[in-house]
């Protein structure tokens, strides 16, 4: 079976069946129809709660609660879905079209929270486009390639513009050299430029150039060939990274501010980065080494599959540290704390190394595999795994509780924390445990008895008690552990499964590139707080308050209101008029709404932060229900 883990920073939609209530409201009349015109292909639900729906035409954007459609984008025709990018915590998606051979490139920016397209390479009269990359939290667009022009030879001259997102504007633009001049050296950017506060720096096949906003040339450098940069908050240190040609490392260089080497030589590290951070003593760099591939004795003398972390100096770029920690893995948690480095393993493993490269825990802490939570608390760091949970000294690596609260490989855990009570609540092996915050004494509440041999994949302190849900059971319990209600009702069948989406968390993107993910997210390495899921989502908004812009402050709203699901669970079941969506209350389980969807094999999306169910009716049509009513 496959092994499902989730835990209480997601915002989690469960699936029930539920019997008609008298008293609930019926919906077979959609709020709104959108006739698309084209046969749909895909539906995506965005973060920032806008439907982009990829038909055989182009692109739409629905809006929550709003007539007509938001957007009709048709100029490219078919849209595949690797054809798009959703760019992380901005209102943006990028469409990206090769032509054969890669002898042309087509892009499009459209910001769907307003439905406006800010940009596209014919409307701006680019005739080739080699990258194309949103900056946020600046809320700028940098495209470089060839673009047509007045000057003689423009449009076969490498150049690089800065558009405004805000109204899709260029800001400024300049030329990699003069255009007809003559030149035995071939500029092309190679990878994804930085923008900072006064200038930008592009990488190229011959070396970095920094430009201000002027187009003037403050320098250029001969570091080539640079696939991404990044710096420290002041700007003063530039990092630049470039992967090896075999693609098994990365090297590293350090710049200045006047595009001097910072460093006498290059440095390597093994395999490609995957984290990050810029510290006084220099940068700490997380590198996943792949696995070789080889079997019998070769595989013996290959590097295994598994991170390393090195942390290179400011001053010259050699390794602080006289022995690379052992990690005998993938690093997944990776923090940043005052003393040292704070990383866990997801084969399992705890470790904090000082800045110096000492080992500050007193050894390294033995967990069990796939670490799904690490926070602080009051009492020090709580690790909960799909194995085994426990809390430790920040300091000295040492369990709090005396013993670790132990269970089975499990599914699925689920954790959250009882204020009420001081306590932490864990779901796995179909038990529900209490964990005294205070003591770290670990009590057994109840076993859970659900039907259709399914486990719990969610538990959630209410007001009245302790709510258990799974995709068709739902249980209150009191506080001491005694089953208030329990309901179960069959599914309508596996095939009648659509897809349920929780806002926030159903993030629509392709893989958001280190260097883009930390420019947008400073903070991605503190290591927070066990708080609520309310919380969470809050401190997710946060990230984006940085940028600004219209469309960005709309995405905010989003965060700070209240979740659709906070009150209600949106259910798939089998009503008396066929396959329906029902809104049920938590705390009593009562039915408050139900939708037939008159579909045997119904394909939907919920939106479980603002509260919609958007249902295709047909081929080209979809309908819109508000489920806040």
């Amino acid at each position: 079976m496959k092994k499902i883990l989730k835990f209480k920073s997601i915002v989690m939609v469960a699936l029930f069946f539920s019997a008609t209530s008298l008293y609930a409201q019926k919906a077979e009349v959609p709020d709104h129809k959108y006739e698309l015109g084209a046969k749909i292909n895909e539906m995506t639900l965005t973060q920032g709660g806008t439907m982009v729906v990829a038909t055989n035409d182009g692109l739409v954007g629905i809006k929550p609660g709003k007539e007509g459609l938001l957007f009709n984008f048709t100029d490219y025709g078919r849209v595949k879905p690797e054809q798009l990018n959703f760019i992380p915590m901005a209102p943006y998606v990028m469409v990206g079209q090769t032509g054969f051979a890669s002898i042309s490139s087509k892009k499009a920016v459209i910001d769907y929270m307003s439905g406006k397209v800010l940009f596209t390479t014919e409307s701006k009269g680019w005739k080739n486009v080699f990258t194309c990359d949103v900056m946020m939290p600046q809320n700028k667009l940098v495209v470089s390639g060839f673009q047509k022009g007045d000057e003689k030879n423009a449009g076969v001259t490498a150049k690089v513009a800065v558009y405004d997102l805000n109204t899709g504007d260029e800001d400024y633009s300049f030329f990699l050299v003069e255009p007809g001049k003559v030149t035995m050296r071939s500029y092309a950017v190679t990878g994804r430029p930085l923008l900072l506060k006064d200038k930008l720096l592009v990488p190229t096949s011959q070396g970095i150039i920094a430009k201000t906003k002027s187009g003037e040339t403050l320098w250029e450098n001969k570091v080539k060939n640079i696939n991404w940069m990044t710096s420290n908050e002041s700007e003063s240190d530039i990092y630049a990274f470039t992967t090896t040609t075999n693609g098994k490392n990365t090297k590293i260089f350090k710049i200045k501010s006047n595009g001097n080497s910072a460093w006498p030589d290059e440095r390597k590290v093994k395999g490609g980065i995957s984290n990050f951070q810029i510290l006084p003593q220099g940068i700490a760099v997380v590198s996943d080494v792949a696995a070789s591939g080889k079997k019998g004795l070769a595989k013996l003398a290959a590097s295994r599959a598994e991170s390393k972390i090195t942390l290179l100096s400011a001053s010259n770029g050699e390794d602080l540290w006289d022995k690379t920690p052992k990690t005998k893995g993938y690093v997944q948690h990776f923090y940043i704390m005052d003393d040292g480095i704070l990383f866990g393993i997801k084969e399992g493993g705890i470790n904090k190394i000082s800045y110096g490269g000492k080992t500050l825990f007193k050894k390294p802490l033995k967990t069990g595999e796939n670490i799904l939570t690490m926070a602080q608390t009051a009492q020090g760091l709580i690790y909960i795994t799909s194995e085994d949970a426990n809390i430790v000294n920040l300091n000295t690596g040492e369990q709090v509780w005396d013993k670790p609260l132990k269970f089975k490989r499990a599914d699925v855990v689920s954790s959250d924390y009882d204020k009420k009570n001081d306590r932490y609540l864990i779901t796995a092996d179909e038990k529900l445990f209490s964990i005294d915050a205070k003591s770290g004494t670990s009590e057994l509440l109840t076993e859970i008895d659900f039907d259709g041999k399914e486990d719990p994949t969610s538990v959630e302190v209410r007001d009245g008690g302790v709510l258990l849900t799974s995709d068709q059971n739902m249980m209150m319990l009191d506080w001491s552990g005694s089953t208030s209600w329990h309901e179960y009702k069959r599914a309508p069948g596996k095939s009648a499964f659509g897809a349920i989406l929780a806002g926030v968390t159903a993030v629509a993107t392709a893989a958001a590139s280190t260097a883009a993910y930390s420019s947008a997210n400073q903070n991605r390495n503190s290591l927070g707080s066990y708080t609520s899921r309310g919380q969470r989502d809050a401190n997710f908004g946060a990230g984006m308050a940085a940028a600004s812009g219209a469309s960005v402050a709309e995405m905010l709203k989003r965060f700070k209101a209240t979740s659709a699901t906070q009150n209600a669970q949106f259910v798939l079941t089998k009503l008396d008029d066929g396959v329906g969506l029902v809104k049920l209350n938590k705390d009593t389980s009562v039915l408050e709404k139900e939708i037939v969807l008159k579909n045997k094999k119904p394909e939907y999306q919920v939106d479980g932060y603002g509260g919609y169910l958007y249902y295709k009716a047909n081929n080209s049509t979809i309908y819109s229900y508000n489920l806040n009513n």
